[in-house]
């Protein structure tokens, strides 16, 4: 096991318990979270269900669609052949793929790789996102890709499912094999994925994580099979994976990465933004097969997922070798705003370093009537996170430990507590029973779950 840097364990040891009460208080389905640095898995998780009518408990074993992380893998398997001497980005696909629109087939691979191409997104019927239909078999899709492209190529990014189709296409042309196997022999074995497949059906033994709809519509979930295979969209949408194995796949395509299915340079030109989205409501770019933004002057890398029940989302951060999965099973499922939670909770370890020893009995949760708060020791003081925050850690409060279970707010918003004191109370056994914090005192959640029964119930 690689070494790993002081602050990193106890960010991790607190990852899952604020994500597990996020699973708590939101219902969500199912989450399953992978955290990779330097190549090795550091952090596997899974909360909630894989199927909710059949009460299946979700694990970390249990694959996910994972949608568009189809595009990073199909990239790298046009660079994969592009370090052999097989195709140039630069390539027209009709120099590859007989049938397409004079439009289409003038495009070139790297258009098709950047969404730069001007196809059209998903064809003039798309059904088959919400199950009204099969998705594209190759007749289909190349019949769609002799019309003419929605825009002229080179102009803006527009993203397109048809366009990695087509780079789908080139590659069967190329290798003379379905794009599935060739795909799966030469870039998921060679990455060493045991648990990844570029669409259904999912080998003998092998669970999946059943995708779930939204409460709004019915007052209850409906679970969705997720077993409908992607046909000629595969290099678009088709993969299925574990967080974990998502994790280490684009902790690879790094530059830093110490090994790669990919050489360097390979890695650097997918990785580097190229197109940005303007009309964005957050900065983020468009690179050959992922999209590069930033968390807090953190940069990342990585990609996202939008299948049928499931939302899913993985990024990489290169400075600090960390890659991050995070994967839900849900049509409103928080695997976007999960994973920016546990960069800032990364991000604040990696700052203020690993906690002081003698603040460990100041580590835990503890419960008012207005829900939980953590105390999560950080370098030489004491955070008070709040787990029901999609960040759960921005602009906390501080404790300064001052004394045997005394310390006083160091730092707090205008309408909190600062500058007064807080404490810790023992029980007859000697451990911690409750927590003050300035005039608030906060206990066990049995406790108060306890109390509050017995004085509006009792």
């Amino acid at each position: 096991m690689t070494d790993l840097p002081a602050w990193l364990p106890p960010a991790l040891a607190y990852i899952p318990q604020w994500l597990g009460y996020q699973m708590r208080a939101t219902e969500q389905p199912g989450c399953a979270i992978a955290i990779g640095y330097k190549g090795q898995i550091v952090l596997e998780a899974a909360f909630g269900h894989a199927d909710l009518a059949a009460g299946e408990v979700l694990t970390p074993r249990h694959r996910f669609r994972v949608a568009s992380h189809s595009k990073s893998f199909t990239t790298t398997a046009i660079l994969k052949q592009r370090e052999q001497g097989r195709v140039k980005l630069d390539d027209a696909a009709g120099q590859y793929v007989t049938g397409l629109h004079p439009d289409i087939a003038s495009a070139t691979v790297g258009q098709l790789l950047s969404h730069t191409a001007g196809i059209v997104r998903d064809g003039p019927d798309c059904g088959y996102w919400v199950d009204r239909a099969p998705f594209l078999d190759e007749a289909s899709l190349r019949s769609q890709l002799a019309a003419a492209p929605t825009i002229e190529a080179n102009t803006r990014l527009k993203y397109s499912n048809h366009g990695f189709g087509l780079a789908g296409l080139v590659i069967e042309a190329i290798t003379g094999e379905p794009y599935g196997v060739w795909v799966q022999r030469e870039v998921v074995d060679a990455a060493v994925l045991a648990e990844t497949t570029p669409d259904v059906p999912l080998p003998a033994g092998a669970k999946l994580a059943r995708g779930h709809g939204g409460k709004a519509l019915l007052g209850r979930r409906l679970v969705f099979p997720g077993d409908q295979s992607t046909h000629a969209l595969a290099a678009a949408t088709g993969f299925v994976s574990t967080a974990a194995d998502l994790a280490r796949f684009f902790g690879q395509l790094s530059p830093n990465a110490p090994a790669s299915v990919l050489s360097v340079a390979s890695r650097r030109e997918m990785s580097r933004p190229q197109w940005k989205d303007l009309w964005a409501p957050l900065a983020q770019t468009y690179g050959l097969g992922t999209i590069s933004g930033s968390f807090d002057g953190w940069d990342a890398f990585g990609h996202s997922g939008g299948f049928q029940g499931y939302v899913t989302r993985t990024a990489v951060i290169p400075t600090h070798d960390l890659a991050v999965s995070c994967l839900t099973n849900a049509v409103d499922g928080m695997s976007h705003v999960w994973l920016d939670g546990a960069l800032a909770i990364l991000k604040r370890f990696s700052e203020d370093g690993a906690p002081k020893p003698d603040l460990a009995d100041w580590a835990g949760r503890w419960w008012s009537v207005w829900g939980p708060g953590d105390l999560v020791p950080v370098g030489d003081k004491v955070i008070m996170a709040s787990p029901g925050l999609a960040n759960p850690v921005l602009r906390a409060g501080e404790l300064t430990v001052t004394g045997l279970d005394q310390a006083t707010i160091s730092q707090a918003g205008a309408f909190a507590s600062f500058g007064e004191p807080a404490r810790l109370v023992r029980g007859a056994d000697g451990a911690v029973a409750e927590v003050h914090i300035a005039g608030n005192r906060s206990v066990s959640e049995a406790a108060l779950a306890a109390e509050l029964v017995a004085r509006y119930e009792g």
